[in-house]
Parts: structure tokens; sequence; C-alpha cells
């Protein structure tokens, strides 16, 4: 383990963009064994939506315009235990045929507004609805880098709207560098250790 601090390279000053991918030593139930896209982090705190906690609810019958570009699995995903009520959109776009509604977070990954249709926003390829999100005060998330909760890792494109959340937390770790990807033969039910 290190003791690098916020704002070397294993920890960078903002997460925007980026996995928090949960160590094992994360004990918090919301959390356990979660794969984190981060749409914002500054000075106010952090803000991401977990992408491996489908529900059963799904986008069609719940909100039904963005039904036919839903990724598979087409169902609503539990983005975290902050405001269940609420429903965060991230869509990916084809960047030159977008139009308002839809804000980058890095690439082609972006929210998009859900009071706009997806004909409206244009050049949506596919989006993924989170009921939720998790949510981090100022400090408090610098705090658990450094206890070194989270691995703070590179995003791609498919994370956001894989269609295997099941598995996700062990493809992204499978597919680190050096110590971390050992952590790919971590069991996925610790009875079973």
């Amino acid at each position: 383990m290190s003791d690098q601090a916020p704002g070397d390279s294993l920890h960078p000053e903002s997460t925007r963009g980026r996995l928090l991918v949960a160590a094992p030593v994360l004990l918090d139930p919301n959390f356990d064994k979660t794969v984190v896209f981060m749409l914002e982090h500054g000075d106010e705190g952090a803000l991401g939506v977990v992408l491996n906690r489908p529900s059963e609810l799904p986008v069609s019958g719940t909100i039904d315009d963005w039904a036919p570009v839903a990724a598979d699995p087409p169902v609503l995903f539990v983005g975290g235990p902050v405001s269940s009520s609420s429903v965060i959109a991230m869509a990916t776009v084809a960047l030159d045929d977008v139009g308002k509604g839809w804000n980058e977070i890095v690439g082609r990954l972006g929210t998009v507004d859900l009071e706009s249709t997806p004909a409206a926003v244009g050049g949506i390829d596919q989006v993924r609805l989170f009921a939720g999100f998790a949510s981090w005060a100022p400090g408090q998330l610098e705090a658990e880098l450094v206890d070194e909760a989270w691995f703070v890792l590179e995003a791609e494109e498919g994370d956001v709207h894989t269609a295997d959340p099941d598995d996700l937390w062990w493809t992204v770790v499978g597919r680190q560098p050096g110590e971390i990807a050992r952590l790919r033969h971590y069991p996925r039910d610790a009875s079973h250790n």
C-alpha cells in the first residue's frame, strides 16, 4: 500500500471522468465492489453514479421516451444511496451530431437532460439511467483516497453502458497493470474464500 496523498499520480486532484473502484478494505455495504463513474469533483465535494447496480425496474414504462436508446440491460440502475427519486442519465453520443441537452463529462460520454427527447438532443448512441447518486462532502473523498478505500482508474467508454454490470468490478481491476490486476481473482462471495 502507498502513503501518497491527493494530487499525486495515484490520487489526482479531480476524479471527474474517471472511475472510483471500491477496494476490498471498503466495508460500507452501499459501495461493496462498486464501480463509480465520477461526474464532478471539486472544492464543493464530489458526485458520481454506481455503474454496477442494476435494478429490476425497466426503463420502458418508466421513462418511455428514452427506452429506445437504453443500453442493455434496459433497466434503471441504482446510482447510489443519495436522492433515489432523482434520475441521472448518462449518454454516449456522436460528437458531430449532438445538440443541446447533452453535457460532456469526458470524450463521447456526458449527462443528458431527460426533459428533452433523444431526437431533440440528437446523436445519441445509447443512454443509461441511474436512480440516485453517490456524493461526498468537501474533503470527504480525499480522506477516503488517503485511506485507500478506492482505486482511481481510467474509465473506458464501454464501462458506463456495460451489458455485464455484475462482472464490471472484476473486469475493471483485471485490465489494470500490476498488483491491482490480481484482484480479478477476488472471491465474488467472501463466504467462498
